[in-house]
């Protein structure tokens, strides 16, 4: 007779508890939902004009950039 679904479940949760995980709930964007890909434009769009009006971000980057280089040379 085959294990119920439950407790091949249970057993697998048990087997992940055991090695040290534990379950965690994560709730995304729904993807599928109407507007999303607007919205997704809006903020896009948002975050390119703060970034287009920020003088000095470029010059910000440029320099994380070059730091994370030396640090992968030494």
């Amino acid at each position: 007779m085959p294990t119920p679904v439950t407790q091949r479940v249970q057993k697998r949760r048990d087997a992940l508890r055991a090695a040290g995980l534990r379950p965690v709930q994560i709730w995304v964007p729904d993807t599928r939902r109407t507007g999303f890909a607007d919205e997704c434009r809006r903020q896009s769009q948002a975050v390119a004009a703060a970034d287009a009006a920020d003088r000095d971000l470029d010059a910000f980057m440029d320099a994380a950039l070059a730091d994370l280089d030396n640090e992968a040379d030494a």
